[in-house]
């Protein structure tokens, strides 16, 4: 309570007698006190879910008055996995940028479990993933937007970067950089290896990173998977080589996320139209 009345900078009789007022008008005790503080209830939690879609609401609209009277301006607020932070968001960002060169950007970075949590949790407005299952949860709107190829690559200095032929045979022993996800059944990666009866292959490292991929390839020991949209808009495309291996594309779309109900921000908006500008060689 201490806390709340510092950070509201009023003082704590008002926060105690303002939620002594809330309870009430509701009819049930919205805080349960105990010798370590409060924690809400469930009618507490009730009303906190709907509090915050409120309270969203009303900075929905106060972005939306600053937009409309500063068109080159305004917050962005979106969450993507590294994947799309390294090519394609940043690709976009700096399209939108030239049309709006005041543009505030907040990205939030994480799984993709953990990007959909920040939009139900309304700490973000657009979330750009593939999509992991076969149809996103109900309370999720997805526009697609293409499917992503995976590129197989080595570092510069490689000897596998001076081939110009190479058949998948010759990669079963290599030893590998992979995602989990990129080895499960179902992947590309996968799905290439069994059409061509060979052995899976056994990735030496699982990362999910980007960075320690690149860094890793300049050793010239490494094969690792890249997204091709990360080789195409990425700034890594001259520290790795893409070999001559062709690879399916992932059979579920990369696509734009958003929260079911939920109005997007002029902003918002603007930048969605300019993903899927930039997407459209992917497509």
């Amino acid at each position: 309570m201490a806390k709340a009345a510092e950070r509201l900078a009023i003082s704590r009789p008002v926060i105690s007698r303002t939620i002594a007022n809330l309870e009430h008008v509701l009819g049930v005790t919205l805080l349960d006190r105990t010798a370590r503080g409060v924690e809400p209830t469930m009618f507490g939690e009730a009303l906190l879910k709907r509090g915050t879609a409120v309270f969203d609401e009303l900075r929905q609209s106060v972005e939306e008055i600053a937009f409309l009277a500063d068109p080159q301006a305004g917050e962005l607020r979106i969450a993507c996995t590294e994947v799309w932070a390294a090519g394609l968001v940043p690709a976009a960002i700096a399209r939108l940028s030239k049309r709006l060169p005041r543009l505030r950007v907040r990205l939030e970075q994480g799984t993709a479990s953990h990007q959909f949590n920040l939009l139900r949790q309304r700490q973000c407005e657009i979330v750009i993933s593939r999509l992991l299952t076969e149809t996103p949860d109900s309370d999720i709107e997805m526009q697609p937007l293409f499917y992503e190829s995976l590129v197989v690559a080595a570092g510069p200095q490689s000897s596998w970067s001076r081939r110009r032929k190479l058949t998948l045979s010759e990669l079963v022993d290599v030893p590998w950089i992979l995602s989990t996800l990129e080895a499960e059944s179902g992947s590309p990666f996968v799905e290439a290896f069994r059409a061509a009866k060979l052995s899976i292959p056994t990735a030496t490292i699982f990362s999910n990173s980007l960075h320690l991929r690149i860094s890793l390839l300049a050793t010239g020991r490494y094969l690792t998977l890249v997204p091709g949209s990360a080789l195409q808009f990425g700034p890594g495309a001259d520290l790795l080589k893409a070999l001559p291996v062709a690879l399916p594309r992932w059979h579920l779309p990369t696509a734009i996320f958003t929260l079911k109900g939920r109005m997007l921000s002029p902003v918002a908006q603007v930048f969605a139209n300019c993903i899927r500008d930039v997407a459209k060689p992917l497509a």
